[in-house]
Parts: structure tokens; C-alpha cells; sequence
């Protein structure tokens, strides 16, 4: 018999298969291991064939803001046209700076639209120094603040485009959520296995790091006019990184040290790197933390010849105790250990 004490903790998900992740990334302090983060890596070719691969990368995950290159890519297909510093944003995870702020309404602006057509939910910024001088300022939480206003300004101002209800855009049935939906399935190679909502409100697909590596490897190699909406959206985001999210962020960093290189994260662990020659890296921290997932992104790059010395401010971050270091967070050597480096013999296959 359950004790009333304990009558309220939930029983544990014996329906649901956890995924087999692996050992990416460690925290040290004087010489023991004092946190590990668990995950899943892929990267691919440009063909989409698996290059290296450690835990469980064809496991079904929510991509979450990883997502918004392909929703921007579905706008553009359907005659989205906007400065390169505005797509970009339309793309972007941004820290809430006034240049993020004032750029959703700007987009707004230009297609005959206000902060009251946004349906994203309302947040403070995102970035903590943003964050703080908004506070500072006596502000409060508003839609244009949230770090996808951008994207959601972009999804009324297409509807407008197109002729489409407004009101109602982040309804799956609506025509532009259907259009996303169809871009995602062509920019992945993959049909949608799960449909649910992010915390913006927008609907969010369940994807594998393969998919969302394909994809991104896609947008990265297009080029020219004959890329189409996938060129415009990398051109963009590479263009103007502080846009897609924000000084003092890693993704802005990482695009700014290596020329030609498009990047993305999303919540709960997520990254997405393309590279101009198609390949690509996708990254899933299984305990959703922020930490662990640049230094496992720029151990996968350098697995990759890229060239990570401009980066090793992102690849590893000392551990302090008493105001000195005394560890380091940092990518373990999981792409060395041959149980976890080429997933499973059968991923390969798929």
C-alpha cells in the first residue's frame, strides 16, 4: 500500500522507451568527474549519409527553436521577401535587444500590422543583460520582448502575403502551419512523427538529429539565386549572427569565427551546425541543460578537420572554487569509444 505521503509523486513512464544516450560532455573539479551530460550527436554529408554518430540520433526529439531556419525557409516559398537583417531575425532566438524589438515591429510595420496580431506568448527578454536593463527600465513582459517575435511577426506579415487569415495563424490547420509542415517534411527527408506545441504557442514537429542535420546541411550548401528560399535564409543568418541571437551568445559567436559556418540552437539542449559543403552537425543534450551543448558541437567540428582554434573559448569553460579554476567543463571522447561513436551498424542502413 501507497503511502499518503508519497501518493502524489507520479509513476514512472514504463510506456515510454528512454532513448540510449551517451557520455558527451564532463565536469570536473580537481580531478573528479562531478557532472556528466548525456546525449545524442550526428553529423552527415551532404548526400545525408551518417559521418560520426554517438548515443541514439535517430531517436524521435523535439527540435524546438532549432526549427526556425525551416519555418523561415516555408515563409520565403511563399513570397516572404524582407532585408537580410530582418529574415534573419525571422529565424532567430534573440536576446530582446531593442534592434531584436524594434525589428519585429518592423516587420509588422511593412506589411500594414501591429504588436497586436502577434499569438506568441508574452516573456521578458531572453538575454540576461537585455533582460536586466528592460527590468531596470520598468518593463514588463510583453510578446514584441519574446525571443520569437521575430519569427511570429514573420508568420502574420506572410499571411497577409498570401491572403490568409491572420488571427488564427498558429492553428496546424491553418495554411501557413500546413506549409510549414510540407517544408519541414521535404527539408528533412522525414515524415512528421509527433505533433505538439512550443512555449511560444507554435506547433512543434518530433524529428530525428538526422533529419534536422539533413536539413541544415541543405540550407548551408545552397548558394545564389538558384538556391532559393534556403540560400536567402543562410545568407541572412550568416550575414547578420547578432540578429539570430544576440551579442554575448554562443550561436552569434560561433558564426562570426568561422567564416561561412550556420548555426542554431533551440531549448532543452538542442544544436544545429551546417557547414558550406553540406555536411552537418546536430546535437541533443539529453538533461535539456545549456552547458554541455557547445563544447560537444565544437568536438564534433573538429572531428570534422574544421578548423576550432578561433573557438576554444566555446570548446571548454573552467570550473571555479574560491574565485580560481579548479576544473573544467569539456566534450569527453565519445566519438573515440566504438560503442557509442557509430551509434548502432543498423543506423546507417536507415
Amino acid at each position: 500500500m501507497i503511502s499518503p505521503a508519497l501518493a502524489h509523486i507520479p509513476t514512472p513512464l514504463a510506456q515510454e522507451r528512454l532513448p540510449q544516450h551517451a557520455p558527451l560532455a564532463v565536469q570536473t573539479r580537481d580531478g573528479i568527474v562531478e557532472s556528466v551530460h548525456y546525449g545524442s550527436v550526428i553529423a552527415t554529408a551532404a548526400d545525408g549519409q551518417i559521418l560520426l554518430a554517438a548515443g541514439e540520433p535517430l531517436a524521435p526529439f523535439y527540435p524546438r527553436s532549432a526549427l526556425k531556419p525551416l519555418q523561415a525557409v516555408a515563409m520565403v516559398r511563399a513570397g516572404l521577401e524582407l532585408p537580410d537583417e530582418l529574415l534573419a531575425l525571422t529565424a532567430a532566438s534573440h536576446s530582446g535587444a531593442a534592434t531584436h524589438r524594434d525589428g519585429a515591429r518592423r516587420i509588422l510595420d511593412l506589411h500594414g500590422l501591429t504588436p497586436s496580431n502577434l499569438e506568441n506568448s508574452t516573456d521578458l527578454p531572453y538575454g540576461a543583460r537585455e533582460r536586466e536593463d528592460w527590468l531596470g527600465d520598468g518593463g514588463q513582459a510583453t510578446r514584441l520582448a519574446q525571443n520569437c517575435s521575430g519569427k511570429h511577426a514573420a508568420m502574420a506579415a506572410t499571411c497577409v502575403i498570401n491572403g490568409w487569415p491572420v488571427q488564427g495563424y498558429l492553428d496546424p490547420a491553418h495554411p501557413l502551419q500546413q506549409l510549414v509542415a510540407r517544408t519541414v517534411t521535404d527539408l528533412t527527408g522525414e515524415e512528421l512523427q509527433r505533433t505538439t506545441t512550443d512555449g511560444c504557442g507554435t506547433p512543434l514537429f518530433a524529428l530525428t538529429l538526422r533529419g534536422m542535420a539533413r536539413a541544415v546541411g541543405r540550407l548551408a550548401a545552397a548558394k545564389g539565386s538558384d538556391g532559393g528560399a534556403e540560400a536567402a535564409v543562410a545568407r541572412a543568418m550568416r550575414g547578420c549572427p547578432e540578429m539570430v541571437a544576440g551579442e554575448d551568445r554562443d550561436v552569434t559567436a560561433l558564426m562570426r569565427l568561422v567564416p561561412g559556418l550556420l548555426a542554431k540552437d533551440g531549448f532543452e539542449g538542442v544544436q544545429l551546425v551546417g557547414l558550406p559543403d553540406g555536411r552537418a552537425v546536430a546535437v541533443k543534450v539529453s538533461d535539456g541543460g545549456d552547458r554541455a551543448r557547445m563544447p560537444v558541437t565544437v568536438r564534433v567540428l573538429a572531428a570534422l578537420d574544421v578548423d576550432t582554434s578561433p573557438l576554444a573559448r566555446l570548446a571548454a569553460a573552467p570550473v571555479l572554487g574560491g574565485g580560481r579554476p579548479v576544473g573544467l567543463l569539456q566534450a569527453t571522447d565519445f566519438l573515440a569509444d566504438p560503442k557509442t561513436s557509430n551509434a548502432s551498424n543498423s543506423s546507417h542502413d536507415l
